[in-house]
């Protein structure tokens, strides 16, 4: 199993390079990434980048419920989002949610998302895919598309003038001064 970084770690903090190899060794990154994110219950893990286990490269996996099959994305990179202004209907299309992160433990605030994206990304064996993500789907993989270009959800949250929460001793949540 891999170990999780947590800030303020140099490698949360840059840019992934992309990965170039699709063969043995970007198979047993991915089975280790998998093993890791499937032991964390403390919270539950949804995503992990490969940044967020030591390892610099454009890679992260999904897994947005227990029961959910893992999903891994190669390269990834958000070409379209469908935003509140985008939409000629009054219905919302974006989502503010509370997120966390295991890079970042107990601490967790609003994130303003898109509702829906179009990704660009290749699978484990490097075929390509353009496909739409909605809902806590997109939610999740904004999340570690951010991770890649080395942001961290507490970053966006404070740039949409959010609050910051820090879980205490008896699993409550207290808003950081800042």
């Amino acid at each position: 199993m891999l170990k999780i970084v947590t800030v303020p770690n140099k490698l949360l903090s840059q840019e992934t390079k992309p990965v170039k190899n699709f063969d043995k060794k970007l198979e047993n990154i991915i089975k280790e990434m998998t093993e890791t994110l499937n032991a964390q219950n403390d919270p539950p893990g949804v995503g992990l980048a490969a940044n967020q286990v030591g390892l610099n490269l454009s890679l992260f996996i999904t897994k947005p419920t227990e029961k959910s099959k893992i999903k891994v994305f190669v390269n990834p990179k958000i070409i379209r989002t469908v935003l509140d202004k985008d939409s000629p209907s009054k219905k919302k299309k974006s989502l503010v949610k509370f997120e966390g992160c295991l890079s970042i433990p107990r601490i967790w605030g609003p994130v303003k998302r898109a509702n829906k994206i179009l990704l660009r990304y290749q699978d484990e064996t490097g075929k390509e895919y353009e496909k739409w993500f909605t809902g806590f789907e997109a939610v999740i993989i904004q999340h570690e598309v951010d991770h890649l270009q080395g942001i961290v959800f507490t970053q966006r949250s404070l740039e949409q003038k959010q609050k910051l929460y820090k879980e205490n001793k008896k699993r409550e949540l207290e808003e950081i001064k800042i």
